[in-house]
């Protein structure tokens, strides 16, 4: 009798310069107009909660978190297009809100693509809200898109 295989178990934990390449990798597979790796790595000797979330010993997806002055704001949440529809990005959203909580931050905010609704559809569900619109924020090959300002409170006045 063959036993069956399992899933790889799954971890996230601070980004090293190691992981540069995989990340850069799957923003450019990802996006049309992707981070550059310098980008990366500027965000990491930046000090900015930069995570990885893997799949077995393999980068399946990662986030960026800047915190200053009672906010934080996600820069960048990706999941590998081989990986997604699996929470991973669910998953690693929880992990930078509980960071920023950690780090007693009042507020979260992000801007997303409106024509992103996978993304959109998430941050709904985690409580975040439109708050702006950041008129031809995004780069498109028709020029410009804007890009929604989504914000979570994580602490009540």
């Amino acid at each position: 009798m063959i036993a069956p295989v399992g899933k790889p178990p799954v971890t996230i934990r601070d980004m090293s310069h190691d992981d540069l390449s995989m990340v850069s990798d799957i923003e450019r597979r990802s996006y049309e107009f992707p981070w550059s790796h310098g980008v990366f790595r500027d965000c990491l000797l930046a000090g900015y909660n930069n995570i990885v979330l893997l799949r077995g010993d393999v980068v399946a997806g990662y986030g960026v978190l800047s915190v200053a002055a009672g906010e934080a704001h996600i820069l960048n949440i990706c999941v590998d297009p081989a990986y997604r529809s699996h929470g991973y990005g669910e998953s690693l959203l929880d992990e930078m809100l509980f960071r920023a909580r950690a780090a007693t931050v009042r507020q979260v905010f992000l801007e997303v693509r409106p024509s992103n609704e996978p993304a959109l559809g998430l941050y709904r569900k985690k409580g975040f809200h439109k708050v702006a619109e950041r008129p031809a924020y995004y780069q498109a090959h028709d020029g410009r898109e804007d890009a929604a300002v989504l914000s979570k409170k994580l602490v009540t006045d």
